[in-house]
């Protein structure tokens, strides 16, 4: 089936599926694919990180009629459950990446849930207890997958343009709201530096319930926009999902 070129894209994270939501996201996913042509979901899809929350959000997606892009995030890891999340959720029409990228139309995504570590001067160094190193090294980790993932679609003729779904935050402005103590689990420096080696158009994440819709990495044209359900709501969506143009 010949794919069109992405025009649209719907941004939400954050959803949260429990068990009692059945029913709950038809309408929501309905809309959106009457408005977009393809939606990003960035991490946190189930509340616990239970299988039988995501096979609800597998049901409820089949409501959607437009490519579902997923990376999974910290709530989907709770019970260390994530693969069996992954194969309930994946099919012809929803992929969830990590570390891999796909192409639609001329967009390359590329997906990874990130990690914490801090941001710009405040970035965690790999450096002390065995404990603080792993830590460190999970956010490295992904930040390589996501490098890795971003440079198989520069080899893609098709892509013009790089999109980055991510579940954690590549920059601080994105997370101001919530408490500062709580930053360095946010997020990480990190993942920015890997979008601007990569030349990406935008970047979207989640996470930070209470942090800012949008932001830019330092110096660059490249934007960041967080829309974790809870931000789109407070800033005024009455439908929580973000439009952004390619």
């Amino acid at each position: 089936m010949e794919q069109k070129n992405i025009t649209r894209i719907a941004a939400v994270g954050d959803i949260h599926v429990r068990e009692t939501d059945r029913g709950k996201w038809v309408e929501y996913f309905r809309e959106v694919s009457s408005k977009a042509d393809v939606l990003l979901i960035c991490g946190d899809l189930t509340d616990t990180g239970d299988e039988d929350e995501a096979q609800v959000l597998a049901n409820e997606l089949r409501a959607c009629t437009i490519p579902v892009i997923c990376v999974l995030g910290n709530h989907d890891y709770e019970k260390g459950r994530q693969k069996l999340i992954r194969q309930a959720i994946q099919n012809h029409n929803v992929h969830v990446l990590d570390g891999e990228a796909m192409t639609i139309g001329n967009v390359g995504f590329a997906g990874v849930k990130g990690f914490g570590g801090g941001f710009d001067r405040y970035l965690l160094t790999m450096f002390g207890e065995d404990a603080n190193k792993a830590y460190v090294q999970e956010s490295v980790d992904e930040a390589l997958h996501l490098e890795r993932a971003l440079q198989k679609l520069d080899a893609d003729a098709q892509v013009h343009k790089k999109i980055a779904v991510l579940h954690y935050s590549p920059i601080k402005a994105t997370v101001v709201g919530e408490p500062e103590e709580i930053y360095p689990f946010l997020g990480s420096s990190r993942l920015a530096e890997t979008l601007m080696r990569n030349n990406v158009l935008a970047a979207f994440h989640g996470h930070a319930h209470a942090g800012t819709l949008e932001g830019t990495i330092n110096n660059t044209d490249i934007k960041v926009f967080n829309v974790a359900k809870p931000v789109l709501t407070k800033a005024g969506y009455e439908c929580p999902y973000y439009l952004f143009d390619v």
